[in-house]
């Protein structure tokens, strides 16, 4: 199943193909059909999304922490895509994207999770298939897609998690946060914000805000670094951070246009517009740092082209060019005064800017979908009847739900998580470092 429904792009050539539809499918019911073009490009799609966490996130964060503690950023990427891949064939698919009990304009239990008929992906055979390509081949892109969203999080508590209790709040935070959220957004007709009309066509809210409120709740409740904000605390190796940059700049080609499910004009303008803003953005931060800073740094332009891979995302199957630079400047911007500003003045210890990249940028990108999707502004068209004003409430809808939800859940998870096995290393095993302290090894040479 796509993510973006037809039916929300009201183009006049299509309404009127949607108005024969009917007609058409009572002379002949329409059998689904193996695409072999589409099938390949989902292949590599979903190659392109895993190759994201790793080695792309996983090197990206890596660099950015101290040198004691930059195998441990490593192993909990590794570890969460292991993790995400089992529990997600266990029960993760089938309570995503089953589609049991669901109504269109019927809000029930359904509305927000899944059934139990895909368990350990009962009914994903060789043969059944999800629009034209293989279901195996769609669980499996989804898959990477539960995999990258926790392995975010990771970046706002970096060097001061217990690896044992990164595990558990990781499994249990999928299970009853990224898991409903996903089914709501992208399971289709009777799921709670897609039948409100809500535009997220690769994960604005379902990734980003997700794992950046999360990441902010995380690194509130944990608390701050020791040392943290007096003691310097730089990036151990930028070339790492750069690398990670690159790849995962790369790979959210997989990650955006491949959410079209096909092979076709909406991937290739996915495509664009992800290159686009992500371009945008990057040089939007660099200059934002330069009048601010006096000096542009490398740091600085890899982290604007990841707010602006962050912002398009929700909007990569709906904006045009002109949406794709406004979006960009937009998050590159609003993205740099977050992660630095209003960083400082309310002094949480968000490690990496989780916070101030995924949530902020998914939230600007969320929201700007809903204008940039506008035919009058080089979008794909609004739904019939559906204003931008409208769509913007829309969407503002979506993030605010998406933020309470994963707020409040989230801090539920890590507090019992706590109070069971508790969240955080000692003070002598921060000091030493997560690399020895967690897992008895040394990821520099002395």
């Amino acid at each position: 199943m796509s993510k973006l429904d037809p039916k929300r792009l009201a183009t006049p050539a299509l309404a009127g193909i949607l108005t024969l539809a009917p007609m058409l499918a009572l002379a002949q019911e329409e059998v689904p059909v193996l695409n072999s073009g589409d099938t390949a490009w989902m292949l590599t799609a979903t190659a392109l999304v895993l190759f994201m966490t790793i080695p792309g996130l996983a090197l990206f964060y890596g660099g950015l922490v101290r040198s004691k503690n930059v195998l441990s950023v490593l192993m909990q990427c590794f570890a969460i895509t292991a993790l995400m891949t089992v529990l997600w064939v266990i029960y993760g698919y089938s309570l995503a994207f089953s589609t049991v009990g669901m109504e269109q304009g019927v809000v029930n239990f359904n509305s927000f999770i899944g059934g139990f008929d895909k368990v350990l992906l009962g009914g994903v055979t060789r043969e059944s298939l999800t629009a034209a390509i293989p279901e195996t081949v769609f669980a499996t892109f989804q898959m990477t897609f539960a995999i990258i969203t926790p392995a975010l999080i990771v970046g706002a508590f970096a060097e001061r998690m217990k690896f044992s209790a990164l595990l558990w709040f990781m499994g249990i935070w999928f299970t009853i946060v990224y898991l409903p959220i996903a089914h709501m957004v992208w399971s289709g007709d009777g799921g709670l914000m897609w039948d409100w009309g809500v535009l997220d066509f690769a994960g604005g809210t379902v990734v980003h805000i997700n794992a950046g409120v999360a990441g902010l709740v995380a690194a509130l409740v944990l608390g701050k670094r020791k040392g943290y904000p007096t003691t310097a605390m730089p990036p151990h190796n930028l070339g790492y951070t750069v690398i990670g940059a690159s790849m995962l700049w790369v790979g959210w080609f997989g990650f955006n246009a491949g959410s079209a499910v096909a092979a076709n004009e909406s991937a290739g303008m996915a495509m664009l517009v992800t290159q686009i803003a992500t371009a945008t953005a990057a040089l939007a931060w660099m200059f934002s740092e330069w009048v601010n800073h006096g000096k542009a740094s490398v740091l600085g332009i890899a982290t604007g082209a990841v707010a602006g891979l962050v912002a398009i995302t929700p909007a990569s199957g709906t904006a045009g060019p002109l949406g794709a630079l406004a979006i960009g400047a937009a998050s590159g911007v609003i993205c740099f005064l977050a992660s630095t500003k209003l960083k400082r003045a309310l002094g949480y210890d968000d490690s990496l800017d989780v916070f101030g990249v995924h949530a902020v940028g998914g939230i600007v990108g969320a929201l700007l979908t809903g204008i940039f999707a506008a035919a009058s502004l080089g979008g794909a068209g609004l739904a019939e009847g559906v204003t931008i004003a409208g769509q913007l409430w829309i969407q503002t809808k979506g993030v605010l739900v998406t933020l309470v939800y994963t707020a409040v859940l989230s801090y539920i998870i890590l507090k019992l998580v706590d109070l069971t096995i508790g969240l955080r290393v000692n003070e002598e095993q921060e000091t030493e470092g997560l690399d020895l302290s967690q897992h008895d090894e040394r990821g520099y040479i002395l």
